[in-house]
């Protein structure tokens, strides 16, 4: 890894929280803040200008334009740009959500500076972060298994309802509107749900819906 300083921009609604995030993260050796935004449609804004940062951490809940749709429009159109999604909520549909849009790391607002330095490092250094909200194993099932050219989950062999089943659990709706949309008991859906957590090695929603990314069966 090189020397050079990361660049980051914040974008967030609430002006004390980003003042404050700011001054704290110009304090760390390494890291730089280009530009400050209320909104994804001022971040764009500022992209447009030119000024392309390393790494945007991203409030969830915004005005105008929050954190889903900014976090979707970087994906689709500044890659390169890693995005560390910011929030309130620890919900597991939060996650998969910045999941899919592309968010390489997810850190909650109340955390001690410690951790956010990390989460940035993580980011930088490794190419994702996440809390100890997501398992070890989940970080394993997205990030493919070096040098054996396996990733998690290549091996398994999945039923069509199981397939089914992952493609639902990627989205919003819940095991309810799940079991409905299969026309399935929900005591049948859990069952699902916890073969397939033994099946794939995984402990939450979130673990479900990464392999299904990773595997091309959910598709964003």
């Amino acid at each position: 890894m090189d020397n050079k300083t990361a660049k980051v921009c914040i974008v967030d609604d609430h002006v004390l929280l980003r003042n404050g995030l700011a001054g704290l993260m110009n304090n760390f050796t390494g890291y730089s803040v280009l530009f400050e935004a209320d909104n994804g449609k001022e971040m764009i804004a500022e992209l447009v200008k030119g000024k392309i940062p390393d790494i945007a951490l991203l409030d969830i809940n915004m005005p105008v334009m929050d954190g889903f749709e900014t976090s979707l429009w970087l994906k689709q159109n500044f890659p390169e740009v890693s995005i560390l999604a910011l929030s309130m909520y620890d919900d597991d549909n939060a996650i998969i959500r910045m999941l899919q849009n592309g968010a390489k790391g997810y850190i909650l607002k109340d955390s001690e500076a410690v951790e956010l330095r990390s989460a940035l490092d993580a980011v930088r250094d490794k190419g994702f972060y996440y809390s100890e909200m997501v398992t070890g194993k989940l970080i394993h099932a997205v990030n493919i298994a070096g040098d054996t050219g396996k990733s998690i989950g290549v091996t398994v062999s999945l039923s069509e309802r199981e397939t089914d089943f992952l493609k639902l659990v990627s989205t919003e709706l819940t095991y309810k509107e799940i079991a409905e949309r299969m026309s399935l008991s929900p005591r049948t859906i859990d069952g699902y749900r916890d073969a397939l957590f033994e099946k794939l090695g995984v402990r939450t929603r979130v673990g479900l819906a990464v392999y299904a990314i990773k595997q091309g069966i959910f598709r964003p």
